[in-house]
């Protein structure tokens, strides 16, 4: 199981690093090219989905299914994103927001077809923190994200996922982000949970890579810095790895 092999690592004390593949952003083309770099230097798990709604999940899934051999997991960012071909879902609820479709509707119309599938599902409480500027997320959401300043707001929240079942945490500044999701925020949360935690947005360098994984981020996710630069994997493989 997919999530198992990510407990066993975490408790073994290694951070995991997954490269986020947003299908409206990369071609199929492009994802072929980059399966070379996937296979040279791999991350722990590849992430697949976006904001919009993309017409070439699928045949993006299946691309990286016949040419890599570490897991692919959905990353939808609406029910029109589930593919049956992938491994696994990170199956979210936007916990960081109040609008219903993301902490519920969705899930109800891709349950029956991720059900039917036989994948994995995670279920993953998503909170969205301000990364400067509007993001992508908080557009197509309708919901404003967690002010970073507000630590205990963050921390409240992850508590809040965890007691209602969520396996995983991700705090998330949004792609691309000005600003990093604070390391005081991920320390704030990181004490109160139990369970793996996500940190995603904006960590386009190694320093800012190593700065979230001392503050706690078990999982290190990193996808707008691959796409203006593939060449960066193998030195953010390698960072990761370190620890």
């Amino acid at each position: 199981m997919i999530y198992k092999q990510i407990t066993d690592k975490i408790l073994n004390g290694k951070k995991q690093l997954a490269l986020l593949i947003d299908p409206d952003k990369t071609g199929l083309d492009e994802v072929k090219k980059l399966t070379e770099l996937v296979n040279l230097t791999p991350p722990d798990f590849i992430l697949v989905g976006g904001s919009l709604i993309s017409q070439n999940t699928d045949e993006i899934i299946k691309t990286l299914k016949n040419s890599v051999n570490i897991p692919v997991l959905l990353f939808p960012g609406s029910s029109f994103q589930v593919s049956s071909h992938a491994d696994g879902i990170l199956f979210l609820s936007l916990l960081s927001g109040r609008n219903p479709e993301f902490l519920i509707s969705h899930h109800v119309s891709a349950a029956p077809l991720i059900k039917s599938s036989g994948m994995e599902v995670i279920s993953t409480g998503y909170l969205l923190i301000d990364g400067g500027k509007v993001s992508s997320v908080e557009y197509m959401s309708n919901t404003k994200p967690i002010p970073a300043g507000k630590t205990d707001l963050a921390a409240a929240t992850a508590i809040a996922g965890e007691m209602m079942g969520m396996k995983m945490l991700y705090l998330e500044a949004g792609s691309g982000a000005t600003n990093v999701v604070p390391e005081s925020l991920i320390e704030k949360v990181k004490s109160q949970i139990s369970v793996p935690l996500i940190v995603g947005g904006g960590l386009n360098s190694s320093d800012k890579i190593i700065s979230a994984c001392n503050a706690g981020a078990d999982i290190i996710v990193v996808g707008n810095a691959f796409e203006k630069n593939p060449s960066l994997l193998k030195e953010f493989v390698e960072v990761v790895r370190e620890f």
